[in-house]
């Protein structure tokens, strides 16, 4: 029962003094609605980047190989 007592006071102490310090970080919360941004954001960049590539290297004329001239 001795132990039961001893834990209780301590883990007390413990959320109480966690409790009283209000300056502990930052939650990962907006952290990781932060990142999850920059994702999306680095996905759209990328999808629209290969989309202009594609548009461009779409728009080369197809290359035909030169003819050998006739004798």
């Amino acid at each position: 029962m001795h132990l039961i007592a001893y834990l209780h006071i301590a883990l007390t102490t413990r959320l109480t003094e966690l409790r009283r310090d209000g300056e502990r970080g930052d939650s990962p919360v907006p952290t990781a609605v932060i990142i999850f941004g920059l994702v999306a954001v680095a996905m759209a960049v990328t999808g629209l980047a290969l989309a202009k590539a594609k548009d461009w290297m779409d728009a080369i004329p197809s290359n035909t190989a030169p003819q050998a001239p006739k004798p």
